[in-house]
């Protein structure tokens, strides 16, 4: 969006301003400038004094720097830093610089973070008074001294329960609304834009720790672990809300808390509940956001009515009304796959395998697979997928490498493959290294699907069920019959060693028959 009006941004680390972001100046005010450039509003000119610690404490000893707007870069800059008392020297000099952008018309409005209109930012203030520029800030103080100047005030707040990402927002939202501007705000997406494997791969370790601690209470000198797991239960849940609050919304940690209050609440919807929740929280913050920002309300009462309103709606809704269905629906998805299975296990879970790296090596896991994993591991903990993740993948990528170590088709080869190697078998992740082998050879790759099927026709012969994504050793912890998914995980691993260390004895071969030719 080109930018149509300017804006300088001017202040200071202030005293609870610096407990509330303003100890971190470079992301203060990267995100007013971003906000401003959503609405296509310019940064002019930015002069900010960073404390090292709150000034409702200033010493002697105080340091400060000073921060500026580089203009031809387009960001913040630091110009000056050393003892407090001379850092605001120096900024009153900035000050008379602004308050000339401003006097030539260069300047259409003011952002304020507790600044000093009687002292340091005097100059500015006063020539935005006499041109009547809006004016939004946050200081409960230094707002109160500006406005008595007869200052153009449009939007003012405190600091407290605000953060950075959300005073940004409202001083792009107040200026946008005062100027009849545009202005949608950076970080938001539609639901067409959300992307909902990123919210099952990114909320797998929450999926992980439950399995882990409800695997270990078995063990007879831990079995008073059980109560713990019974409350970490409830994690998955809000984990999944929060990541899919966040698909649509990023106003930070108020996108967090309304997530989480969504995903609490949809503790009995199950996962699917808990991503629509999540999703419909997302969608509510910046309506709400806005709704509150645009009546004037203060900051600090629309950050809070912002994350309550926009997860106890749809939380509440879940908790009262459609738990059951979303509950059903999870149910219906379970039943169906163990029926599926429950025809013929073994024949099921020998074609559930030979797809395994079709469906990956075409980028249909995370969208196919990877929901399944976590729809079984709701009722069950791990997941016949899971199982056919760990043994069908990687173990099978861990028998490709191992190839590659035992028959080189080079000799450089060993020792690209050793690392990969244990990556698989010690962590249960980067089948990525074996990608290159089965491109490379075609009998790699069928080898790879013949493996995997296998390996699916002994966990589905077996009813075999753990998950991936964890060493191999904990898959075993983790499965329902450790000796039969050893047997499973072997079954991948060999085979896939066997068929790729023929191809490379066959590709070595051939090699020295050419060079002999």
């Amino acid at each position: 969006m080109s930018a149509t009006k300017t804006a300088a941004i001017i202040g200071s680390s202030g005293g609870n301003l610096f407990h509330s972001g303003g100890g971190d100046p470079s992301k203060l005010l990267s995100e007013i400038a971003e906000q401003c450039r959503a609405a296509g509003i310019a940064v002019e000119a930015a002069l900010f004094v960073a404390a090292s610690g709150s000034m409702d404490q200033t010493a002697a000893s105080t340091t400060a720097e000073l921060y500026e707007w580089s203009g031809g870069a387009q960001a913040f800059r630091r110009r000056e830093a050393g003892p407090l008392e001379e850092v605001n020297r120096q900024a009153e000099l900035q000050d008379a610089d602004i308050a000339a952008l401003i006097e030539q018309g260069r300047i259409d409005g003011l952002i304020l973070m507790s600044c000093d209109p009687l002292g340091t930012n005097r100059r500015s203030i006063e020539a935005a008074v006499r041109r009547g520029l809006p004016i939004v800030g946050t200081g409960g103080t230094s707002m109160g001294r500006v406005r008595s100047m007869g200052a153009n005030v449009v939007s003012l707040s405190g600091t407290t329960g605000t953060t950075n990402l959300t005073r940004a927002v409202s001083f792009a939202l107040a200026l946008s609304r005062h100027w009849k501007l545009p202005y949608r705000m950076a970080g938001t997406r539609t639901l067409r834009q959300a992307r909902l494997s990123g919210v099952m791969s990114s909320s797998m370790p929450a999926f992980i720790a439950v399995l882990l601690l409800l695997s270990v209470a078995k063990l007879p000198a831990l079995s008073g672990l059980h109560e713990a797991a019974a409350v970490l239960t409830a994690l998955p849940g809000v984990i999944l809300a929060v990541f899919a609050a966040r698909q649509l919304s990023d106003l930070g940690e108020v996108t967090l808390i309304a997530g989480a209050i969504a995903g609490l609440l949809s503790a009995e919807a199950g996962i699917i509940g808990a991503v629509l929740g999540g999703l419909a929280a997302g969608w509510l913050v910046p309506r709400v956001f806005q709704f509150g920002t645009k009546r004037g309300f203060p900051a600090t009462t629309v950050n809070i009515a912002t994350a309550g309103v926009s997860g106890l709606v749809p939380g509440l809704l879940l908790f009262y009304v459609a738990s059951s269905y979303t509950s059903a629906a999870g149910d219906a998805i379970r039943d169906a796959l163990d029926w599926i299975v429950g025809l013929s296990p073994a024949v099921i879970g020998l074609v559930l395998g030979l797809a395994m790296w079709p469906l990956i090596m075409k980028g249909w896991y995370h969208v196919a697979i990877l929901p399944l994993i976590l729809i079984e591991m709701e009722r069950y903990g791990n997941s016949l997928f899971g199982a056919l993740d760990m043994a069908g993948l990687v173990m099978t990528s861990a028998g490709i490498l191992l190839a590659q170590m035992a028959v080189p088709p080079n000799p450089g080869e060993r020792k690209l493959a050793l690392k990969p190697f244990w990556l698989n078998v010690g962590f249960g992740t980067f089948i990525e290294a074996s990608y290159v082998y089965m491109r490379n050879n075609r009998a790699v790759y069928a080898g790879a699907i013949v493996a995997s099927g296998a390996a699916g026709a002994v966990i589905g012969g077996l009813h075999l069920r753990s998950t991936a994504y964890v060493p191999s050793y904990l898959a075993l912890l983790f499965s329902n019959d450790a000796r039969g998914f050893l047997l499973a995980m072997l079954t991948a691993m060999a085979l896939a060693f066997t068929v790729s260390s023929c191809a490379n004895w066959a590709n070595r071969k051939r090699r020295r028959q050419e060079a002999a030719d």
